[in-house]
């Protein structure tokens, strides 16, 4: 068949029957009542499959054209002026928290035994970092039903030890920026804001509406694909601060000094008459580390799909806006029952999900039993409560790795009576409408 073809003749055919194949295989269902809703699913045309299949005809295994393409394309959106990609949000959270590590940043240094404030309701991996390097997350409570860290309880958990805030903002709900930003800049301290479940939210601050992720010192994203965009494994650092956008850089390719990418070699001219710690001069600056860090890159074929997804992002914000705002209407008639969900003052929240309180004399587990025997796909707000996992029992009895400031009331209520279904921008009326007659019938 390419025998009489040259390459960009060949590849051509390909991609356009790609094209056909997809406008034949991967038509979006229609939905019928009783068809089983998930909370979240991935929203894509032939344009994101041919771009993958562009880059498999590439055979660029490892970061390349797409991967650059994407930081670029990102960073423009968010108006930024540094992105980096990797292969997930986790790896996002565990390198933002561990750039600040780094012995570059000379007086604010994070070290082990350092204190980090965060909040124990919501996803483990914004935790993790903290622990696993041997810093002490100091857990405050959030506040219900906007479901963010309660601000009031931030001069509590305050000590001569603290040097950052780590938070995530909560199923797209921002947090309280103003005050948590004037906090960390009051008293000296980095701010990393978790955007994973937050990607097209915006929070007016000084005047001006600005994307969440992009307020505090480093934002994190994933695009796992429940996420606002998806790679299916993915995720991406983003920064104003050149310091911290190389030693991201640096942590998330082995660790390396050397900033020339994959495949390019010697871009400073120096390779090799420089002279680093105690290495012989002249020793190859390719193989000169000034971090102890991780491969945590993501592929050209995972950014071939981000590259097209990103350029449905705003359509996905507009339409998780208007589907938990369908399902928010549909649902006033329950408040009796359950606490819908508020957004933050000063806030644009592109929704990751429509998360619900049972209130008093509502059985939390029957009323979510119900509602996913009829179809209907369910979460609860992550870790709950993160304190009361496994993973802490052995902390927990030594009660020296973690400081909790008060008690986290709305934390545990959130733990037992609290739930969530989706609003994926994939979702059509009739099926929101659905979820309203689930819900209604299941609190009655």
């Amino acid at each position: 068949m390419f025998e009489n073809m040259s390459e960009q003749e060949a590849r051509k055919h390909i991609l356009d029957n790609v094209k056909e194949y997809c406008k034949y295989y991967h038509q979006q269902q229609i939905f019928r009542t009783g068809d089983k809703i998930s909370y979240a699913s991935r929203v894509y045309d032939s344009h994101e499959v041919v771009n993958l299949v562009d880059s498999a005809l590439e055979f660029w295994l490892t970061a390349g054209k797409y991967a650059k393409q994407f930081e670029q394309k990102m960073a423009e959106y968010l108006g930024v002026k540094h992105c980096s990609l990797v292969n997930s949000g986790s790896s996002a959270n565990l390198l933002a928290f561990m750039g600040l590590t780094s012995p570059l940043l000379e007086d604010r240094q994070l070290c082990r035994g350092d204190e980090v404030i965060t909040v124990a309701a919501g996803f483990p991996t914004t935790v993790a970092p903290i622990i696993q390097y041997g810093a002490v997350p100091v857990f405050v409570d959030v506040t219900i039903p906007q479901y963010n860290i309660d601000v009031d309880m931030l001069e509590a958990a305050l000590s001569t030890k603290t040097k950052a805030v780590m938070l995530a903002h909560t199923l797209g709900n921002p947090f309280d920026l103003k005050y948590v930003k004037e906090f960390c800049d009051r008293h000296h301290l980095w701010l990393i804001e978790d955007n994973c479940d937050a990607l097209g939210s915006q929070y007016e601050i000084a005047g001006e509406w600005r994307y969440t992720g992009t307020i505090g010192d480093i934002g994190t994203s994933s695009f796992y694909p429940p996420h606002h965009m998806t790679m299916g494994e993915g995720g991406a650092l983003y920064t104003n601060n050149p310091l911290l956008h190389k030693i991201i850089r640096s942590l998330r390719d082995w660790g390396r000094d050397c900033v020339c990418p994959s495949g390019c070699d010697n871009m400073c001219g120096h390779r090799f008459d420089r002279q680093y710690g105690e290495l012989p001069l002249g020793y190859d600056h390719k193989y000169v580390y000034s971090h102890f860090g991780y491969n945590l890159k993501a592929t050209d074929m995972q950014a071939a799909i981000g590259c097209a997804q990103l350029e449905k992002l705003p359509f996905f914000t507009e339409r998780r806006r208007y589907n938990f705002a369908r399902l928010y209407e549909g649902l006033q008639g329950l408040e009796d029952r359950l606490i819908l969900p508020q957004a933050t003052e000063d806030s644009a929240p592109s929704w990751f999900g429509f998360l619900m309180t049972c209130r008093k004399g509502i059985d939390r587990n029957k009323v979510v039993q119900r509602i996913e025997q009829q179809g209907v796909q369910t979460r609860m707000l992550f870790a709950g409560n993160l304190t009361k996992h496994p993973c802490f029992d052995q902390m927990r009895s030594e009660c020296k790795e973690y400081r909790v400031i008060g008690e986290l009331v709305h934390t545990d209520r959130i733990m037992e009576n609290s739930f969530w279904v989706g609003v994926y921008p994939g979702m059509t009326d009739k099926m929101i409408d659905y979820m309203i007659s689930v819900i209604t019938e299941a609190v009655s």
